[in-house]
């Protein structure tokens, strides 16, 4: 039945895969917010129709002269410049969060919280546990800012060709948003025990529900209010491949009943109307 499918033609001599290029009504494409992830996803949905469509048919001519290939490139030029726009735009926002988190905490690695010792030059509050958790969440957060820097910076230096949109960018954005992410809660992280070790003696006067809730607000409004760009950004980087895999297996038959005896009793005189020629 799919090899038969795969082989009908309309009046104007467009196959299946003529139709897979031309580009959907708009509320098919708003399924993913993004131009870059809507480009993706008409990639992806582009090579699985190539996938079952014989190979004399990914080449074919309609009757205006045109190979699906050049279909989809020119229905989608629009689509590919918004995608390069929305991804530079994005990945250039995120690169200067990425680089104040860097400013921010590179200097605070050496302006220690409760100084250092006049004589010796070491930290007061070296030995405690909240100096350790500041300085490690501290390096975490100059390390992961940085990455994230960098990725984001390969985003913009892509050169943003199809085979890009598929794999690479949305996978570089996803990595560049975690890493951002991380150094986002480090930096929080280092601040609430910065905010321990100093008023660690004056804990009335300080409620510690305020240090605490300090981090946890911003993480968790940075969290919800991105929640559905990041779905979709982390579902099209490492789940691409899974979207249009069919959970009904509508086309995997038992291979007797693939015969044309066995289609024919089972369709009757459909079976016979299905198979006709393609031209």
């Amino acid at each position: 039945m799919k090899t038969n499918l795969a082989t009908y033609i309309d009046k104007e001599g467009n196959n299946m895969l003529h139709l897979a290029a031309e580009l959907p009504s708009p509320n098919r494409l708003n399924i993913v917010s993004g131009a870059a992830l809507q480009m993706q996803r008409e990639m992806l949905w582009f090579q699985e129709i190539k996938k079952i469509m014989p190979n004399s048919y990914v080449i074919e001519t309609n009757k205006k002269g045109q190979t699906p290939k050049e279909i989809f490139m020119k229905s989608h030029e629009d689509l590919q410049k918004k995608g390069e726009k929305w991804m530079k735009g994005t990945a250039n926002y995120c690169m200067l969060v990425a680089a104040l988190i860097a400013t921010v905490v590179f200097p605070a690695a050496f302006t220690v919280p409760g100084g250092n010792n006049q004589d010796t030059g070491i930290p007061i509050f070296l030995e405690t546990n909240w100096f350790r958790i500041f300085f490690i969440s501290d390096a975490v957060a100059m390390l992961f800012s940085s990455s994230s820097v960098l990725v984001f910076l390969s985003v913009l230096t892509s050169r943003y060709t199809e085979k890009d949109f598929i794999k690479t960018l949305p996978q570089r954005l996803a990595l560049g948003l975690g890493t951002l992410l991380i150094s986002i809660v480090a930096m929080l992280l280092a601040f609430t025990a910065a905010s321990f070790l100093v008023f660690q003696c004056k804990t009335p006067s300080v409620p510690i529900g305020i240090i605490v809730a300090a981090p946890v607000i911003p993480i968790s409004l940075f969290v919800m209010l991105h929640y559905a760009l990041w779905f979709d950004i982390f579902r099209s980087a490492f789940i691409s491949n899974l979207l249009f895999r069919s959970q009904h297996k509508l086309f995997e038959a038992r291979k007797e009943w693939q015969s044309p005896v066995c289609m024919q009793l089972r369709f009757g005189t459909k079976f016979k109307q299905m198979i006709r020629p393609s031209v």
